[in-house]
């Protein structure tokens, strides 16, 4: 199953990913058109900073899912790709998976109050966060197409500091 992957060394911290993700789940689907939506749409992707690097967070769709475990309305359920989904019409705004969320990724909506999270774009090939994403600190793949980039890279890496 593919997921979303971070490389800390390439964000610039731009917020591209959080833009692209918030016009994804706007109703109009455009940048002109998100912007002028009340309430506007909400991102799912954080964007953080810590030391030197800056760190694109999203949802990990944990296994366990210390959200789903503790939701006690029933919103959140794994779907059939594996990924921690909600059913808005479920959500009693408990706030309870916001308490528990390991990465802090989960979000209060604004009208209606519900819990606002990342559902890695399920309806795209490519989640906009990633397509997004200028330098390819953001990567959608499997986990060892993924640490077959890593290695490439830092193969790279050694061989021009040799030269």
């Amino acid at each position: 199953m593919k997921e979303v992957f971070v490389r800390p060394d390439r964000c610039l911290g731009c917020r591209s990913c959080q833009l692209a993700c918030a016009v994804a789940k706007s109703k109009s689907k455009t940048l002109f058109g998100a912007v002028t939506e009340t309430p506007g749409p909400r991102y799912r992707l954080y964007v953080e900073q810590s030391g030197g690097l800056k760190v694109p967070l999203t949802c990990r769709h944990c296994d366990p899912a210390p959200c789903l475990e503790a939701c006690i309305a029933g919103c959140l359920y794994r779907d059939e790709l594996g990924l921690v989904r909600r059913q808005k019409d479920h959500c009693v705004a408990c706030w309870t998976c916001i308490m528990v969320c390991p990465y802090g990724v989960i979000s209060r909506g604004v009208e209606p109050k519900i819990a606002v999270k990342c559902d890695r774009c399920h309806k795209l090939e490519v989640p906009a966060c990633v397509q997004a994403c200028p330098t390819g600190a953001l990567v959608f793949a499997e986990a060892d197409r993924f640490t077959a980039i890593i290695r490439k890279s830092a193969a790279e890496a050694l061989a021009r500091a040799a030269e």
